[in-house]
């Protein structure tokens, strides 16, 4: 017989799409977030999901040049989820486990959020350099088993 064995554990999923350099590409980010989330058993929750993946991906679009299209990466691993933006920059997004400077960013300020966001609510983050630029990631386990809240 070719072919897996029966009790290996399946391949991971994964999804890898360019999207457009604009803001456009937040609300479809988080639509495919979900989408790629929301029938698998104990999946991460979705909600954070979706809030991280926008926080990412508005962060690319303002903080990098050009209009090179950012790529969205979503990965379904065994314990969890990992997603990725990749965009043209080389320049790392700031410090993503601690604060840049000591202390929280000033609730008035309409930006300086978003790190701070990624870096309470994943369970693991950061970024790292590719042959294009850099990829900037969060990692969300898994929930257990009856914790998933159900949708109208």
């Amino acid at each position: 017989m070719n072919g897996p064995a029966l009790h290996e554990p399946p391949s991971p999923a994964s999804w890898r799409i360019a999207l457009p350099h604009t803001s456009a590409a937040v609300p479809v980010a988080r639509a495919l977030v979900r989408t790629a989330l929301t029938d698998i058993e104990a999946s991460p929750d979705t909600d954070t999901a979706e809030l991280l993946t926008a926080e990412l991906v508005a962060n690319a679009v303002e903080h990098t040049m050009g209009q090179e299209p950012i790529e969205l990466v979503i990965e379904l691993l065994p314990t969890g989820c990992q997603v990725e933006v990749h965009d043209s920059s080389p320049l790392p997004p700031g410090d993503l486990t601690a604060p840049e400077p000591p202390g929280e960013p000033d609730p008035w300020q309409e930006h300086g959020r978003g790190l701070l966001l990624i870096r309470t609510l994943s369970s693991s983050c950061g970024h790292r350099p590719t042959a294009s630029g850099k990829a900037v990631w969060f990692t969300l386990p898994t929930r257990p088993q009856g914790s998933r809240p159900s949708r109208p």
